[in-house]
């Protein structure tokens, strides 16, 4: 059924009204507030018309209308008007991520925690996808007492933390020759690739096989996002919207957040750039708690993954002030990024 104009206008009052009130929306109010030339029993039968199709509920018979989850999404991808952030508002993200787009660490930290203070919601951020990363270096480093250090060196960080057994009787000189061996074939790798070159990775190494197994392991690890790759940021703001005077609410939450793995699947990474994704509640997602709602968005610039970044937040989210939001801090990092890969290639171009 095609939606009349005067249903379109009337379901966006009681999105925009529930959004920032949390109360429901009666007839009363919109004919009074936003529809004077309207009757009130015209827009009654409007919303039990739209009730019928859907996108409204109602707690009490004789109180006023909620959206439903069918509600949102045709307010976000029909009636929500595109937004700008203020100066003010952009000249914070300026200043928040201009000293730290070198540092990818740093620079997730710093883009949940922008999100998270211009939304006033709870945000989450994850790394750029560790399948993406090629590896630039990877050497073995003798540690003494059977041990050496696994460094793998990528376009975006140095990883040093995994320790490899060396079995009884390897040499330094064979551990030398291991490590030659070890970046001759998996330098200018991406780490998604290691398991595609594991098999001729392992015939080269005769009896220090396990070496090779471990260092293959290790690599594997790291194509997996970790729970340091994942930085929450605001986790106390849910608790500044009236839906989480529930306890089971905030049960369900928690729940959520407590679990970096859940927050990875639900945040996920498959957006384009900066396109926006809008979950809605348990039926966008399983893992997303009923009365809550996550939009995520993907950035990158200068052909480099910056990483993903979500808000997550009650069904009767302010869409329209997150979307602007993560739009406005995608473009920023985009215009920042891009300015730095540009002076680097200007000073050596000198």
């Amino acid at each position: 059924m095609k939606m009349s104009d005067r249903k379109k206008k009337i379901l966006q009052i009681v999105v925009d009204e529930y959004i920032n009130t949390a109360v429901p929306v009666s007839s009363k109010s919109i004919a009074e507030k936003h529809l004077t030339d309207v009757s009130s029993a015209t827009v009654r039968n409007e919303l039990a018309s739209l009730e019928e199709l859907g996108y409204l509920t109602q707690f009490h018979t004789s109180g006023g209308r909620v959206p439903s989850p069918q509600a949102y999404r045709f307010y976000i991808e029909e009636l929500m008007e595109k937004g700008n952030l203020s100066e003010k508002d952009l000249d914070y993200i300026e200043k928040a991520f201009s000293d730290k787009s070198n540092d990818v660490e740093h620079l997730v930290k710093s883009v949940s925690r922008v999100i998270s203070e211009l939304t006033d919601y709870t945000s989450v951020g994850i790394g750029p996808n560790p399948d993406e990363e090629r590896i630039r270096n990877i050497a073995l480093l003798s540690c003494g007492d059977g041990r050496a250090l696994l460094i793998i060196v990528t376009g975006t960080r140095i990883l040093r933390d995994s320790f490899i057994e060396i079995p009884e009787g390897m040499t330094e000189e064979d551990l030398e020759n291991a490590s030659r061996v070890i970046a001759k074939l998996f330098s200018g790798k991406a780490l998604s690739e290691v398991k595609e070159v594991e098999e001729e990775a392992l015939s080269e190494f005769g009896q220090y096989r396990q070496v090779m197994h471990e260092v293959v392991d290790a690599l594997k690890n790291y194509s997996r996002p970790r729970d340091e790759d994942v930085v929450l940021s605001g986790a106390d703001k849910i608790f500044k919207h009236p839906e989480y005077e529930d306890i089971e609410n905030v049960k369900n939450f928690l729940t959520v957040i407590s679990s970096k793995d859940k927050l990875a699947e639900i945040i996920g990474d498959d957006n384009d750039e900066i396109q926006i994704s809008v979950k809605i509640g348990s039926c966008d997602d399983k893992d997303v708690p009923e009365d809550c709602s996550v939009v995520t968005a993907t950035y990158s610039a200068g052909g480099k993954n910056l990483g993903t970044y979500g808000v997550i937040g009650p069904i009767r989210m302010d869409y329209h002030k997150v979307i602007t939001v993560l739009e406005n801090v995608g473009k920023a990092l985009e215009g920042i990024v891009g300015n730095k890969n540009k002076d680097k290639k200007d000073k050596k171009d000198e």
